[in-house]
């Protein structure tokens, strides 16, 4: 009597866990490659600061000051907007967006944890950031002349006033995207108060030209210190004589723009909504 052997039934590998740092990267890729996927929020983004930049070397062609050309004080403005575009405006918008087409929720439905999609964004924000303004001081060197920092304390003041600008305009970007109702109010929420911003913080003009109230009220948002402290950075040490407060106050643009990382997190925290109302 022949004896017959079954086959073994092959047994399914274990699947691997991503760790948090592998998830927090996947997401991180999922989010840039959706924004390169939009034809439109590409070009705006990196498009708008050089853009600014060709302007405003067309129209002032002088010299602000001994040896300061108009480009390298502009500059400054043009990093600080574009920072706080693709933050705080284009979280702003997106965010009610998938918001109302139901993508939060289908997030907020599986087990990947919830902070896994903040960290996706906070990727995407911090490259597409780097890229755009690599972009902009490349062409304004090639076209406009544009000095670069020469010093390693010059490129750290750079790296921190950038880091803390973006950080904190990302959270108020998460933040204030639970005031729009639907995804079409998004814009019509966001974009004024960024405009508002650009004008009465020395982006489209020279700072110290504006009244005193205006430069007061700029004074209580970050895109004003984000500018001072990038003046700090392009401009030369003799210019700090002509800040509203007689030196680019270094210590303050720290202090203001960590306090709006706590603010905004707060905000976060209290405010953000993974579902319309309508869904409850």
């Amino acid at each position: 009597m022949t004896t017959t052997t079954k086959p073994a039934t092959p047994v399914a590998a274990p699947t691997r866990r991503l760790g948090a740092g592998a998830l927090a990267l996947r997401q991180g890729r999922l989010e840039i490659t959706q924004f390169l996927r939009s034809r439109e929020s590409v070009v705006f983004t990196l498009g708008f600061p050089i853009i600014m930049i060709v302007l405003f070397a067309a129209i002032f062609s002088g010299e602000i000051a001994p040896g300061v050309s108009y480009t390298q004080y502009f500059i400054t403005g043009m990093i600080a907007t574009g920072l706080m575009t693709v933050s705080f405006q284009n979280l702003g918008i997106w965010i009610p967006t998938e918001r109302d087409r139901g993508v939060l929720k289908r997030y907020r439905g599986t087990p990947m944890p919830k902070w896994v999609w903040f960290a996706g964004k906070v990727l995407m924000v911090v490259a597409i950031g780097v890229a755009e303004t690599a972009l902009l001081l490349a062409v304004s060197v090639a076209l406009f002349d544009l000095t670069l920092p020469a010093t390693v304390g010059r490129w750290l003041t750079f790296g921190w006033v950038s880091g803390l600008g973006v950080t904190a305009c990302t959270l108020c970007g998460i933040a204030i995207s639970s005031l729009a109702r639907t995804a079409r109010s998004g814009s019509a929420v966001v974009t004024p108060v960024a405009l508002v911003l650009q004008f009465v913080s020395g982006v489209f003009f020279v700072f110290t030209n504006l009244p005193g109230w205006m430069q007061q009220v700029a004074a209580l948002f970050p895109l004003k210190w984000m500018c001072q402290g990038l003046r700090a950075v392009f401009l030369p040490d003799s210019f700090a004589a002509r800040e509203p407060g007689g030196s680019f106050e270094l210590d303050r643009v720290a202090l203001v723009l960590a306090l709006w990382c706590v603010i905004g997190l707060a905000l976060c925290l209290t405010t953000f909504r993974w579902t319309t109302k309508r869904d409850g």
